[in-house]
């Protein structure tokens, strides 16, 4: 089994940048970032689709869970570190797949990818990411990658071809994405991919200077205008053109023989995001992969799906031992444990970490997984535990009654 690298028992205490010394949990990222982001840009991160339903919904389903902990235990030998799929990682949580990132800091899917390697957690490159897939390979060899493919076999055999041969081991393919979801609140703050220019977007970059002169301009200087480089075997369109295109392929042909294509091409591990289904958790074991991930798109796609902690333990049901992963909505380490308790063998967090980017780089992210990981060390602490593995719903109690089973 490989393992990432431990970090050492006793590291010195660094006093964080100032810019994160306010920053005392995930939701403080958010804003901080809405001071350092131009509307448009902020907006797409923070946004979701129509009326934000299952955006809410997803924070509030971790709401009607409480714990039922053990007292007088010994927690001295608690470890977080958990194994999936053949590797073991410092903590239960990674870094989700989420599009544009070097637009909210500079070089960001490389910021993302490093600090998650030095934490020994794992990045998902997302398909709708600026730089190559080749340099964040590079960067964070354990680093994996995250594509939106077409119903369009020679496309999809490109793509996977090339990422293999970037060096990734682990391919996880989103398959909730079939056309492009109704995201009002990207209209109303002047965001599109690409970004037209227009005197409206200027002046949103204008009263940011620290973004204008830190991410853009700096990115212009000494790396030129960013195309989607990842959507497919070729570069794709640039992030900020009048006219260009993006081109969204044939999505909503994709179907469950592109899975089979995939996974008799594809030699690595090979995940399934944004399963709600327990039936479709169960096919997709069928034909060969290896984890699904319950995911609402962090309720970006289909407003009003049921939030990903609600379908989880029909999901974790039908999927026949293969592990079962979990995003949307994660923000504490609360969060994590009543995900794992309620099946999850691992979960994603996203938005977080972007803002994490935009406030401080490398470092703001590195902050954000250590107050991850610390709450998720005090919860264990507090509920009574050692291992995750000892985490069943037996922990967890609804308001108002017990869960299911235990």
């Amino acid at each position: 089994m490989a393992s990432v690298p431990s970090p050492p028992d006793a590291r010195p205490v660094v006093r964080p940048a100032p810019a994160l010394r306010r920053i005392l949990n995930l939701h403080d990222f958010e804003p901080a970032a809405r001071g350092v982001l131009p509307r448009p840009l902020f907006g797409y991160v923070a946004g979701a689709a129509e009326d934000n339903a299952t955006l809410a919904d997803n924070r509030a389903a971790f709401a009607e869970y409480g714990f039922s902990p053990r007292i007088l235990t010994d927690v001295s030998r608690r470890l977080q570190a958990v194994e999936l799929l053949g590797t073991r990682w410092n903590a239960p949580f990674g870094i989700a797949p989420m599009g544009l990132a070097a637009m909210m800091s500079y070089r960001g899917d490389l910021v993302l990818a490093r600090a998650a390697a030095g934490a020994g957690i794992p990045m998902v490159l997302s398909g709708t990411s600026l730089i190559p897939m080749e340099e964040v390979a590079r960067a964070a060899p354990d680093s994996w990658f995250q594509a939106y493919l077409p119903g369009e076999p020679d496309r999809i055999a490109a793509l996977v071809s090339r990422a293999e041969r970037a060096g990734f081991t682990t391919l996880v393919l989103t398959v909730d994405t079939a056309v492009l979801p109704s995201r009002e609140n990207n209209v109303r703050n002047g965001f599109s991919t690409p970004l037209r220019p227009s005197l409206r977007l200027a002046w949103d970059g204008m009263i940011r200077p620290r973004w204008l002169a830190g991410m853009l301009a700096r990115t212009l200087l000494r790396h030129g205008m960013p195309h989607f480089e990842n959507s497919y075997a070729e570069r794709g369109a640039p992030i900020i053109a009048r006219n260009a295109q993006r081109d969204l392929g044939k999505r909503d042909h994709l179907n469950w023989t592109h899975l089979e294509q995939i996974r008799r091409q594809w030699r690595g591990k090979l995940l399934v995001k944004g399963i709600i289904r327990g039936e479709d958790a169960a096919r997709a074991r069928e034909i060969g992969a290896d984890a699904v991930i319950v995911s609402t798109h962090g309720g970006r796609q289909l407003d009003g799906t049921v939030a990903s902690l609600r379908a989880l333990p029909e999901v974790v049901a039908a999927a026949g031992g293969m592990p079962v992963l979990l995003d949307s909505g994660v923000r504490r380490g609360t969060d994590v444990l009543k995900a794992i308790a309620l099946g999850a063998r691992f979960v994603f967090v996203g938005r977080p970490f972007l803002f994490a980017a935009a406030v401080a780089g490398e470092e703001g992210v590195r902050h954000a997984i250590s107050l991850l990981s610390g709450e998720v060390d005090r919860d264990m602490a507090m509920l009574g535990i050692n291992s995750l593995e000892e985490l069943d719903s037996s922990w967890l109690r609804r308001i108002g009654g017990v869960v299911h089973g235990g």
